[in-house]
């Protein structure tokens, strides 16, 4: 496989780094998934109610005829009635209706209130009491507030017995009964409280809110639209605390509307009925006054035959001038609430001119008769209109009269109000799924933060990046990492089980320690590392039971005057003589070396801790140790202390052959390796190769890990804080 360029994002090692801590995102998924639980334990649920209305195209139009239709139709707009229905008018009149501007909230605990007053978890201790719980509730009959304390918190304590005490805005405190009025005639307040159901202590806190306010809180409350286009059909929602409650609002605020509606109409009639009344006296004088005149004339001038010509011309005149004053009528209703530039409004104008052209028309034909005849069909003509008028005048008032009684609108109730027993918030399942969505994102990104911000070591790759040859990579073993602090006696892998994949591991680094050593001074080799619990004592001590087992003569030297622990590993007791005895000449090196049960095998521990390692250290004696020992064995083996904790591995360095860098995967940070290769740099040493120690091919960056299928498990988890206070280091 090519390798990914640096300009790319490899996700196939994003992957494994978030394969590799799912226990960390699954954590945080499941604080996700309860926080989310809480939420919706802690909110308050809502509750939706809907109805429907249709808006007709005709009112009262099988009642009333159809001279009465004419007179009132009208296509309602969707639009316009929805702003009607919305407005401050209809809400108010709700709002008036249900007493909506009285606000009775229970006292709450703080957080979780909702949670604590439905599901009962407080204790009823005394300091809790003043929280209402489940099932406890106060109903209000009347209030009445004095002007400068509406909007302000009156509270109302419950005492047992069906009694309970008013904190007022202004400090002073009266006690009350159910169903009894509590009056403050010095302030002009006064209460009924029609029901309280609630433990002694509990508060509710009232409210009387402004007109304007308990408008909008509604208003913000209710939905209207239009079902498909210009259907005429509103839908109603409104959504409230409890199914009741949505319900109750929204049907009284579809009654006001109905009412107001209806309301409308009737006042459009009493409108146009006062009109025509006005119209009467003088429509009855104009038929009186048309009959004397046409009297006199007849009286006059005998009997007179106006021919067919004549009648034809008379009847058409009438008919025409009857549909004049009709399109009077109309124009006036339409004025009232079409502008000019409205399309019917120009309808009816084009209307009323076109019978105008042809009365005119009807009219110079008449001019052609002889002048008795003209006279005569002039003053029939105005009697029949003027009876013409005062008939239409009480034909219209009789229908608006109808229509007035009948108090009928354009709209109706299609559907009443109902509310659905479920609530629409909070929506459970999509809270838990986001919730637990969250989670899983927050959980990834703080491993991936983490893994920018805590970059440590998990391949050899890196380590070759570095600029350090890798001699081996060792798989994590569990005996090592079960170990605990303080044991006497530590596990020595290589002679307990020699088929592990850790020893296998070793073989391996045999193999390439050999090659290393061609051109060494001597044949002996520093295990150090950066930093403490890389496993420098553990790979030490089995290291040398491997070559050893391949029967090469080695002798493993404790170069940790501080805090060595390889005397743990073969058994050797504390008290006995190391490497700090034969140094400061307290001891012969051969008195102090240790031969051991395993064959080839030969141990100097670092004996009893010296008060002055790395001066001892300096002396030239280490090196002649040194030299004496690569006379007598095939491998030296040196285990020191970490570079960055003290100093003493840098002098052991100078002394050795070969230094090798161990680094624990999953531990050691590239930093600490560049720290490192600068200290050992500047005091003459240069690192042959590094091993990398505590590889999980499962948790390896990428698809690159292997295994040996010798059924270990990789569960484990590591973590590290990075201290320059060494400590003991067993792995």
């Amino acid at each position: 496989m090519s390798p990914v360029r640096d300009d790319e994002i490899d996700l196939v090692g994003l992957f494994f780094i978030l394969w590799r801590s799912r226990l960390t995102i699954i954590a945080f998924a499941i604080i996700g998934a309860l926080t989310g639980m809480l939420v919706v334990l802690s909110t308050p649920p809502i509750y939706q109610a809907n109805s429907l209305l249709q808006l007709e195209e005709k009112s009262n139009s099988l009642a009333l005829g159809s001279e009465l239709t004419k007179l009132l139709a009208d296509s309602p707009l969707a639009a316009t009635e929805i702003e009607i229905l919305k407005s401050r008018m209809v809400v108010g009149l709700a709002v008036s209706r249900l007493n909506l501007d009285w606000s009775v909230e229970p006292t709450k605990a703080p957080i979780f209130g909702q949670l604590v007053a439905t599901r009962n978890i407080l204790p009823d201790w005394p300091w809790f009491s003043t929280y209402v719980r489940s099932g406890e509730n106060l109903l209000l009959d009347f209030l009445n507030v004095p002007e400068n304390w509406i909007g302000s918190e009156i509270t109302i304590r419950a005492k047992g017995d069906e009694l309970f005490e008013v904190l007022f805005p202004d400090g002073e405190t009266m006690n009350g009964e159910v169903g009894g009025i509590l009056e403050r005639s010095d302030v002009g307040f006064a209460i009924q409280v029609r029901e309280l159901t609630a433990g002694v202590g509990r508060e509710f806190v009232v409210r009387q809110l402004r007109q304007t306010d308990a408008v909008a809180r509604i208003r913000n409350s209710l939905q209207v639209t239009e079902q498909g286009r210009s259907t005429g059909i509103l839908r109603l929602v409104f959504t409230a605390e409890s199914p009741d409650k949505a319900r109750r609002n929204l049907d009284a605020i579809a009654q006001s509307y109905l009412a107001q509606n209806a309301n409308r109409s009737a006042a459009e009639a009493e409108s146009g009925l006062e009109f025509l009344n006005s119209q009467f006296p003088s429509a009855r004088v104009a038929v009186q006054e048309a009959e004397r005149a046409l009297n006199e004339f007849q009286q006059s001038n005998e009997a007179i035959d106006l021919g067919a010509e004549g009648e034809a011309l008379l009847s058409q005149i009438r008919s025409l001038e009857a549909d004049l004053l009709d399109i009077q009528f109309q124009e006036r209703e339409l004025s009232e609430r079409f502008t000019v530039n409205h399309p019917e409004y120009q309808r009816l104008i084009a209307n009323r001119e076109s019978v105008r052209e042809r009365l005119t028309s009807l009219r110079d034909e008449v001019s052609k008769l002889p002048s008795t005849q003209q006279d005569f069909l002039t003053l029939s003509r105005d009697l029949e209109e003027a009876q013409e008028v005062f008939f239409l005048l009480r034909n219209r008032a009789q229908e608006l009269e109808v229509l007035k009684a009948s108090n009928i609108g354009n709209v109706r109730i299609v559907d009443n109000a109902i509310a659905s027993s479920v609530p629409i918030s909070p929506r459970q399942n999509r809270i838990l799924v986001l919730g637990t969505a969250i989670g899983l994102i927050a959980g990834a990104g703080v491993v991936l933060l983490r893994n920018v911000l805590r970059k440590r070591i998990e391949g050899s790759e890196e380590l070759e990046d570095l600029g350090l040859p890798v001699f081996a990579s060792l798989n994590r073993n569990l005996v090592a990492e079960n170990v605990k602090p303080g044991q006497r006696r530590l596990p020595l892998i290589a002679t307990e089980n020699s088929q592990d994949p850790f020893v296998e591991g070793l073989r391996s680094l045999r193999t390439s320690l050999h090659f290393g050593l061609i051109d060494s001074e001597t044949r002996s080799v520093l295990f150090t590392s950066a930093a403490p619990d890389a496993g420098k004592s553990f790979i030490s001590a089995n290291f040398a039971a491997v070559a050893a087992q391949s029967g090469q003569r080695v002798c493993l030297v404790d170069g940790d005057l501080r805090r060595g622990t390889l005397r743990k590993y073969f058994g050797v007791d504390r008290s006995h003589p190391g490497l700090a005895q034969v140094i400061s000449g307290e001891t012969h090196l051969d008195d102090a070396l240790v031969d051991l049960p395993l064959e080839n095998l030969t141990v100097l521990t670092s004996g009893r801790f010296p008060p002055n390692p790395a001066e001892l250290l300096m002396r030239e004696d280490l090196g002649q140790i040194i030299n004496r020992l690569d006379e007598e064995f095939d491998l030296i083996i040196v285990d020191s202390p970490p570079v960055m904790a003290v100093t003493d591995a840098v002098i052991i360095s100078r002394a050795v052959g070969a230094t090798i860098f161990i680094a624990r995967a999953g531990l050691t940070h590239p930093g600490e390796v560049q720290a490192t290769l600068k200290i050992l740099s500047a005091s003459g040493t240069k690192i042959s190769g590094a091993i990398l120690n505590g590889f999980d091919p499962k948790r390896a960056r990428g698809p690159y890990g292997y295994g040996y299928g010798y059924g270990y498990g990789y569960g484990y988890g590591y973590a590290y804080n990075y201290r320059y206070t060494y400590k003991t280091d067993t792995q």
